[in-house]
């Protein structure tokens, strides 16, 4: 897994911050190994500029996939380091692909999951073009695409304003490690974390990726 820190494993002292991929690690039998390899604040291009691809790309076994997911740093075009353009997005998705491929790995590309962004009643979307630029590489390089923006912007709407609250890092003050509190409408809890890592195997299974048969069977 490689992405960003709605993604990834989180420090002690970040809890109960909770990346989607620690509770999707959960969902697989003993015998599979999910390595989450995202981090907090990376995009595509500091991804490969920092190495992480490069250890993620040596160490692909055959028949091992890739879950991709960026996208919420690398439209920080502000930042020289990490934000992209949507070429430059689309060539560095494209790059993991190949890369992937050429290992004889399987590669799963991910639209950002949504952020929790109200006006009025109304969920605006803060992506602007990166998710469809995702879904145009998924589409080119005939890649399965699990769209993250799509599902997570229906719950989000569904839910409301309020009730979306649960999901995202949203503490009082006084709480241990956030004396402060916390509001956070980007990063999840680990009911968020747990919520989305669902979503995630349920379009496995819709789209019948063979992964799908290392999942924990359901008593």
């Amino acid at each position: 897994m490689i992405g960003d820190s709605t993604m990834a494993i989180k420090a002690p002292d970040k809890f109960p911050e909770t990346g989607w991929g620690v509770a999707f690690a959960t969902k697989f039998k003993a015998h599979t190994e999910v390595q989450n390899r995202a981090r907090n604040g990376r995009s595509t291009k500091s991804c490969i500029n920092e190495g992480i691809w490069k250890e993620v790309y040596e160490g692909i076994q055959p028949g091992d996939y890739v879950f991709i997911q960026f996208g919420h740093n690398d439209e920080k075009v502000h930042k020289p380091n990490t934000g992209t353009t949507i070429e430059e997005y689309k060539t560095n998705l494209s790059f993991f692909v190949t890369e992937t491929r050429s290992k004889k790995g399987q590669p799963i590309l991910l639209t950002p999951i949504a952020r929790r962004a109200f006006e009025g009643e109304k969920l605006v979307d803060t992506h602007g073009e990166y998710p469809d630029a995702v879904r145009q590489v998924a589409d080119s390089l005939d890649v399965p695409l699990i769209d993250l923006t799509t599902e997570t912007s229906s719950l989000l709407a569904k839910l409301g304003e309020e009730e979306s609250i649960s999901l995202f890092l949203h503490l009082p003050e006084g709480y241990p490690n956030y004396p402060k509190g916390a509001i956070d409408n980007t990063h999840l809890n680990e009911h968020g974390a747990e919520t989305i890592a669902n979503l995630v195997v349920q379009d496995m299974k819709r789209q019948g990726i063979p992964l799908v048969n290392d999942l924990k069977k359901k008593r």
